[in-house]
C-alpha cells in the first residue's frame, strides 16, 4: 500500500475556504471573550481568579486534545474532522449564550474548545498537502491574512458590543454563523478518505492528557496561587512525569499517537525552540498592554480595542507580503528583521509611565506587531516544509501542542513576575513615602498615597514583565542566527532510515 502523500495538480480551493472559514469564527470566538471577563465577572458576581479559567480551561482542552490530532488525521477524512469539529464548537456556543451560572459557562467554553481543537491542525495540514513546497509561502500568507482578521475586529467588535448589549450577545452572534459554515461543509466538503488500518493507543492518550493538561493547568495556577502552591508545583512534577513516560512510550512504537522523531530534523526543531520562546514572550502584549490601559490609564474597553486594531491590521495585511518573501528568500532574513524590531519594541513597552499618549501607544502596538508579522508563519513554515509528507500531521499537532504549553508557561511567568515585582516595587515606595512624611497624615491622604503607591507599583510590575519579555525574544532572536532554507527530506526514510514507522495517509 502506497503512503506517500501527493501534491494535488490543482490546490482544493473549495474545501481550503470553508476549512478557513471555520477557522476564522474559532479565532474570532478567543478574542471576543477577552475584553469581556470583566463584565462577566460582574454579571456572574465571580472574582478574577475564576474567570480566568474560562481562558485557562480552553488552552487545557486543547493541550489534551491536539496531540490526538495527528492520528485523526491519518484515520479519518477531512470532512468528518470538520463536521465533528464544527458540531462541537458550534453546541459549546449555544450554551455559552444561555448559561446563566459560571460552571455552565465554562462547560461551554470547554466544548467550543474540543472543536477548536481538532479545527486547527486539520486546515494546516490540508494547506501543507494542497501547495508545493516553493509555493507554501504565498498560501500560508493568505491563510494568515484571513485568521489575523479575526484578532484584528475581535476586540473592537467585543467593545462595541458590550457597551450595547449583554455579553451573551458575543455568543448569540458567533451562533448563527458558525451554523451557517457547519451547513456549508456538510454539503460542499466531497473528500473521501481511505480505509486506514490505525489503532489509537489508550494508555499513551491517557499519559498525553495527564502530562499535558497537569503541566497547563499547573502553570496557569502559578499566576494566581504562586509557585510555592503544593498544588502547582505537584501538579507540574505530575506533568513532567507523565510527558516523560508518554515520549518514551511513542519512541519506541512503529505507529506513535504523536511522533517525537521529527525533532530529528534540524529545521524543525530549531523553529520549535524559537516558537516556544517567542510564543512565551507575545503573551506579555495580549496580557499586559489590557492592564496597563484600562487598570492604570482607565481608558474604555471600546477605545483599548480600538488601539489594539491598527497593529492587527497591519499584521494581517503583512501576512501575504511576508509568505511572498519566504518564498523568495528564505525565513532567516525575514526572522532577523522581524525579531529584532519585534524586541526594541517590547523594550520600549519595559518604560511605560503615565503620561505616555494614546497615539504612542497605537504606534509602539503597531510596529511590534509589525516585527511580530514577519516571524511566525516564515519560521513555523520553514521548519515543517523539512518533514516528509508523511510527518506533516504530527508536525502540524506537535506545533499547536507547543503553542498551548508555551502560552500557558508565558501567561504564568508574566503575571508571577509582574505580582511579585509589584508587590516589591509597594514596598519600597512606602518606605521612601513614610521618610517623606514631616507630619501625622490624616486618614484621607493615607488612602490616596496607598492608591498611588498601588498605582505607581503596579506600572513598575508591569514594565519588570516586559522587561524579561524582551530578554525572550532576544533569545529567539540569537536562535534565528541558525535557521537555514529547509529542503524537504524524502518520504521513503525516517530520521533513524525505518520506512515503516508512523505509516498513515493524509488527504
Amino acid at each position: 500500500m502506497d503512503h506517500s502523500v501527493q501534491t494535488p495538480s490543482r490546490p482544493p480551493y473549495g474545501m481550503l475556504a470553508v476549512l478557513m472559514i471555520g477557522a476564522f469564527i474559532t479565532f474570532l470566538n478567543n478574542t471576543l471573550l477577552n475584553i469581556a471577563l470583566p463584565s462577566i465577572m460582574k454579571d456572574l458576581d465571580i472574582v478574577a481568579s475564576t474567570v480566568q479559567w474560562l481562558t485557562t480551561g480552553f488552552m487545557l482542552v486543547n493541550g489534551i486534545l491536539i496531540p490526538t490530532t495527528a492520528f485523526l488525521i491519518q484515520k479519518y477524512s477531512v470532512k468528518r474532522l470538520f463536521l465533528v469539529a464544527m458540531v462541537l464548537f458550534t453546541l459549546g456556543t449555544i450554551l455559552s449564550g444561555f448559561a446563566h451560572a459560571f460552571p455552565l459557562l465554562l462547560s461551554g467554553r470547554m466544548i467550543q474548545a474540543s472543536g477548536s481543537a481538532i479545527m486547527m491542525p486539520v486546515l494546516m495540514n490540508v494547506m501543507l498537502v494542497s501547495f508545493p513546497i516553493e509555493k507554501r509561502g504565498a498560501a500560508m500568507g493568505v491563510f494568515g491574512l484571513i485568521l489575523m482578521f479575526a484578532p484584528a475586529i475581535g476586540p473592537t467588535l467585543s467593545g462595541w458590543i458590550i457597551e450595547h448589549y449583554d455579553w451573551r450577545m458575543l455568543f448569540h452572534f458567533v451562533t448563527p454563523i458558525a451554523i451557517i459554515v457547519l451547513l456549508v461543509g456538510l454539503f460542499l466538503l466531497k473528500d473521501k478518505k481511505e480505509k486506514v488500518d490505525l489503532r489509537l493507543d489508550l494508555f499513551s492518550l491517557v499519559l498525553s492528557s495527564v502530562g499535558f493538561g497537569s503541566l497547563l493547568y499547573g502553570f496557569s495556577s502559578a499566576g494566581s496561587k504562586g509557585w510555592d502552591s503544593k498544588q502547582v508545583y505537584l501538579t507540574i512534577i505530575v506533568g513532567v512525569i507523565a510527558l516523560v513516560w508518554f515520549i518514551l512510550r511513542q519512541l519506541k512504537q512503529e505507529q506513535p499517537m504523536l511522533n517525537f522523531r521529527i525533532f530529528k530534523y534540524p529545521m524543525f526543531a530549531l523553529s520549535s525552540a524559537i516558537t516556544i520562546v517567542l510564543n512565551m514572550a507575545l503573551f506579555s502584549g495580549m496580557l499586559l498592554i489590557p492592564i496597563y490601559v484600562q487598570t492604570l490609564r482607565g481608558i474604555s474597553p471600546l477605545d483599548a480595542g480600538l488601539m489594539m486594531l491598527p497593529g492587527a491590521v497591519v499584521m494581517a495585511l503583512m501576512s501575504p507580503i511576508t509568505g511572498r518573501l519566504f518564498d523568495k528568500f528564505g525565513g532567516r532574513i525575514l526572522s532577523i528583521i522581524g525579531l529584532a524590531i519585534t524586541a526594541i519594541t517590547t523594550y520600549f513597552f519595559s518604560r511605560l509611565t503615565f503620561d505616555i499618549s494614546y497615539t504612542n501607544l497605537v504606534i509602539l502596538n503597531s510596529v511590534r506587531m509589525f516585527g511580530m508579522s514577519m516571524v511566525m508563519m516564515p519560521v513555523s513554515t520553514n521548519g515543517l516544509n523539512q518533514l516528509p509528507p508523511r510527518f506533516y500531521p504530527h508536525g502540524t499537532a506537535m506545533n499547536n501542542t507547543l503553542n498551548q504549553v508555551s502560552g500557558a508557561i508565558g501567561t504564568a511567568l508574566l503575571v508571577t513576575i509582574m505580582s511579585n515585582r509589584t508587590e516589591t516595587h509597594a514596598e519600597e515606595l512606602g518606605k521612601e513615602a513614610m521618610k517623606g512624611l514631616t507630619a501625622q497624615p490624616t486618614a484621607d491622604q493615607i488612602a490616596q498615597m496607598k492608591q498611588e503607591i498601588g498605582m505607581k507599583a503596579m506600572l513598575e510590575g508591569i514594565n519588570d514583565a516586559f522587561l524579561v519579555a524582551a530578554g525572550l525574544v532576544a533569545v529567539s532572536l540569537i536562535l534565528a542566527f541558525f535557521i537555514k532554507r529547509a529542503k524537504q527530506a524524502p518520504d521513503t526514510e525516517t530520521p533513524q532510515g525505518n520506512p515503516a514507522a508512523t505509516e498513515g495517509s493524509n488527504n
